[in-house]
């Protein structure tokens, strides 16, 4: 069973930036079953990080779909168990911890992605570049509500403040949208840590005629450039453009140059 119709390449990477001494990120690359997730782990040293393996550790259990709802229906479970689990760690520890995540899911032809948080996916298309994703974010909402304008947004105080992330409440709440694949089109999946440096303009022109590890590499150079304020995670999807059995699944090729 093939995960579309069209042949799938992809390829991530993570670093923890050049300011914070540790990754609080994750990421989870599953061709084979249609899956790619970033997580991007919150409530401090070691906690967020255990709160984003979390994520990528069930979401990786989901196995092989037998149609398009039956792998949104597998996707929806793995992910309500790891905000279980999360929240039980949240309480034995007596803190708050929380992860946000970004998702594509790709079967038959058609695509979804899954979020929550503002961790983002991108779709590059016929050269244009689409947020697929709607930041969960105090200033998104603001936003939306028409009180403050876009250019008052990048530097509002609280813009960083999350609304919605996987382990922070009992009940989870997720965004997603969907729609058809097409060849060529080029999926960017992110965490906070690329957007803080990199306009959707210049990703779009990084993913144009790359190769999704070679995009990758270059939007990593590019956040590590100008500062890494944070983590960064990346993972780059491609329809119809290659392979469709690259790129590596167990992540081994892509880490090794993030550490």
């Amino acid at each position: 069973m093939s995960t579309a119709v069209l042949p799938i390449e992809s390829f991530g990477v993570s670093h923890k930036g050049c300011v914070r001494d540790h990754n609080e990120d994750n990421y989870l690359i599953e061709p084979q079953t249609g899956l790619w997730v970033v997580a991007d782990g919150m409530g401090g040293h070691e906690a967020g990080e255990v709160a984003s393996a979390s994520i990528v550790d069930h979401l990786a259990t989901i196995g092989i779909a037998s149609s398009a709802p039956d792998l949104r229906a597998r996707f929806e479970d793995r992910l309500s168990r790891a905000n279980s689990e999360i929240r039980n760690i949240s309480r034995s520890r007596g803190i708050t911890i929380g992860s946000t995540f970004a998702a594509l899911l790709a079967m038959d032809g058609r695509f979804a992605g899954l979020w929550a948080g503002d961790s983002r996916i991108y779709l590059v298309r016929n050269g244009v570049i689409l947020q697929v994703s709607k930041d969960h974010t105090e200033v998104q909402e603001l936003l939306d509500r028409g009180m403050i304008s876009a250019e008052e947004a990048l530097t509002w105080p609280r813009r960083h403040v999350i609304t919605h992330a996987v382990g922070v409440s009992d009940e989870l709440e997720i965004d997603f949208q969907q729609g058809e694949l097409m060849s060529g089109d080029v999926f960017v999946l992110s965490t906070d840590g690329l957007t803080a440096h990199v306009s959707d303009a210049e990703i779009e022109a990084a993913v144009r005629s790359a190769t999704p590890q070679a995009a990758c590499r270059h939007l990593l150079e590019t956040v590590l450039a100008r500062g890494g304020t944070d983590n960064v995670t990346i993972v780059l999807v491609k329809i119809g453009g290659g392979r469709s059995d690259a790129p590596h699944s167990d992540r081994s090729g892509a880490e090794s140059l993030a550490r």
